[in-house]
């Protein structure tokens, strides 16, 4: 049995968007406390999407869980007294009323959230994962290019083209149409 079998990952709660500076702190506390063979690593499952809004492409980071970051550690008081006067940070994740201990993630549950983040990380090297900011049934305005100032219903979401099928009214008949999402914005 190796060292890293008898560490643990732990869900933290926080405030939401302070995931980051909450990991700040721990880091260096666990460094400047020597805490590295109790705490060996801080996560905060996020995935790099590309967001188009206003017509421009933007690289943003999403966490999947907001308000939540996953520590491996060994639990003890020490630990939970460090977790515990981190700015931000209102402790280790306890299911019931009546549980004084946190209880660790399954291994199939960390399996998946780690598992997800390296999908992401895949996905973004072969061009990235794009969030588009709309769906099926959706009202949109024409911003650009031949059918500028046109209305119409997004028919479907083309994600690997990253354009839009838009039913527009042509001459009194719908007609379907492919934008490229830079092309529209919200109508509504």
């Amino acid at each position: 049995m190796s060292s890293e079998d008898s560490f643990d990952w732990y869900v933290v709660r926080c405030f939401t968007s302070h995931e980051k500076k909450v990991k700040e702190y721990l880091t260096r506390e666990i460094e400047e406390q020597g805490l590295g063979h109790k705490i060996s690593e801080i996560l905060i499952p996020t995935e790099t999407v590309i967001e188009i809004r206003s017509g421009k492409k933007r690289t943003k980071e999403k966490n999947f869980f907001p308000g939540y970051i996953l520590v491996k550690t060994r639990y003890d008081e020490e630990v939970n007294n460090l977790i515990q006067s981190a700015p931000s940070c209102l402790g280790f994740l306890k299911v019931g009323k009546s549980q004084v201990v946190p209880e660790p993630l399954k291994k199939h549950e960390v399996e998946r959230i780690i598992g997800r983040v390296m999908d992401n990380k895949e996905a973004v090297e072969k061009g990235g994962v794009v969030d588009i900011p709309y769906k099926e049934g959706d009202i949109v305005k024409v911003v650009d290019g031949p059918f500028k100032e046109f209305d119409g219903t997004v028919q479907e979401v083309l994600a690997d083209k990253l354009k839009l099928r838009v039913m527009v009214s042509i001459f009194g008949r719908k007609t379907p149409v492919e934008v490229d999402l830079d092309q529209v914005e919200s109508a509504t």
